[in-house]
């Protein structure tokens, strides 16, 4: 009998009370009664999955240490809506901690809305009040090297001839990240992701009628300048930023300092690495349940974790899954009504329709999936994968609300011409899909 992490618990807590109560002058009580031994189908699975686990999921390592000034500034930006255009949203908005870092809707409603969460409504009706594309959660940031659906904020590496290799960023500021500034970015990619909603008209910056939506969409040295001047003319965030960057006075502070913080706070309060599932491959055997078990060997058995592979469970690359398009699009095909995916990003015609692969951590929390939010089910969206061609065919538009309902775009034959050969094999039956569904659960962290 394997003696397991929570086994060891009940037995420490036991000694504890009885030596109380014997100090006390009380009889002891009764030992612990050991639960009873695991199945043997959940033996046999245990042998299985165990070492698959291990080599191809290995527990998620720690994240960085990130400093309390640092963490307090990234808190206080992250909430105030002084960083949009109009005042009217922040960053978490569309990433509340109360909706598991996401904002718990198929597509966001923007700077023209109000309201928060699932509740939140266009304050005018229109498909632009709409942002095309699902709000992703920000769970266990450190370490991602790509972030957005379509990977427009990455970091790279450069290889000089000399040898070694050089971090760098690609992102749609070009030149404007200078190098000074990308000095600035502590964490990689994670730092850079907040220079840019802030500079995005419907999600923070706004149409007009403030001195953000006057400047030029591709203007984003002035958009950030004047960020800081606005965080500037108040003298605790003056402090605060001086506070977090010793030394630093704050007129030469740049955006690039914002951006940081922000990611400083969300890897010192998002990330989550107790789930059932790495508390399993730690030893304890109880951890998982049968049927989690199951959908383990099916998933680590299957080319799932080929994508959502590694700690993460993502292997950062993108892939076209067949997933139905819905919403305002972002300018592609007839009437601009499409989502082009990666090609967006890099011209490439290999790419069109492909998204990044989500990390899976916590993924019970972060309903609705895909790339616009297209499937409200966690079992629908596994089921998905078994055939797309009949999922496509099949799809019930009624699961999204109403204003969705009559965006659909007609793209299903591109779709799955492209479709990735590693979801072409994937073969699940009910009871597969069922228990892969609960292994899903089992990357849940309580906290």
């Amino acid at each position: 009998m394997r003696t397991t992490a929570v086994v060891f618990r009940a037995r420490m807590t036991m000694a504890v009370l009885t030596a109380a109560q014997v100090a006390c002058g009380n009889e002891p009580t009764p030992p612990t009664i050991e639960p009873p031994p695991l199945s043997a189908e959940a033996e046999a699975l245990i042998r299985i999955v165990r070492p698959q686990g291990v080599s191809r999921i290995p527990p998620l390592v720690p994240p960085p240490s990130v400093r309390p000034e640092l963490v307090l500034l990234g808190r206080m930006l992250a909430f105030d809506r002084l960083l949009s255009g109009t005042r009217t949203i922040s960053c978490m908005t569309c990433h509340h901690p109360v909706f598991a870092t996401s904002d718990g809707r198929s597509l966001p409603v923007g700077q023209a809305g109000s309201g928060l969460g699932p509740n939140r409504t266009p304050t005018v009706m229109h498909e632009r009040a709409f942002i095309p594309r699902n709000s992703p959660p920000l769970f266990n940031l450190s370490g991602q090297r790509s972030f957005f659906h379509d990977g427009r904020v990455e970091q790279t590496f450069t290889f000089s001839p000399g040898g070694g290799a050089q971090n760098g960023f690609r992102t749609p500021a070009g030149p404007q990240l200078t190098a000074n500034m990308i000095r600035v970015l502590e964490f990689g990619a994670a730092s850079a992701v907040g220079l840019f909603p802030v500079t995005d008209r419907d999600e923070m910056r706004g149409a007009s009628d403030n001195e953000l939506a006057r400047l030029a969409d591709n203007d984003f040295t002035g958009i950030w300048s004047a960020l800081m001047r606005r965080l500037g003319d108040i003298p605790e965030y003056r402090t605060l930023f001086e506070a977090a960057y010793p030394g630093t006075p704050f007129g030469q502070m740049s955006f690039a300092h914002a951006s940081n913080a922000i990611a400083g706070f969300l890897i010192a309060e998002f990330s989550f690495r107790r789930s059932p599932w790495d508390n399993f491959l730690a030893g304890d055997d109880r951890a998982v349940s049968t049927a989690q078990l199951r959908g383990a060997r099916t998933f680590l058995s299957q080319t799932c974790s080929f994508c959502h592979g590694g700690p993460t469970f993502t292997n950062f690359a993108f892939f076209n899954t067949g997933l139905v398009q819905v919403g305002p699009g972002k300018g592609n095909g007839p009437g601009g009504r499409d989502d082009f995916g990666r090609q967006n990003v890099t011209g490439i015609p290999f790419d069109l329709y492909r998204f990044r692969t989500p990390t899976l951590r916590n993924v019970e929390l972060t309903a609705p999936y895909g790339h616009a939010g297209q499937i409200v089910s966690l079992r629908e969206f596994i089921k998905h994968y078994d055939d797309p061609a009949t999922a496509l065919a099949t799809y019930d538009i009624k699961q999204l609300e109403p204003a969705l309902q009559g965006m659909r775009v007609a793209n299903d034959a591109q779709l799955l011409t492209g479709l990735d050969g590693t979801v072409r094999v994937i073969t699940l039956s009910d009871r597969d899909v069922d228990d892969v569904t609960e292994f899903m659960k089992a990357l849940t962290d309580p906290a």
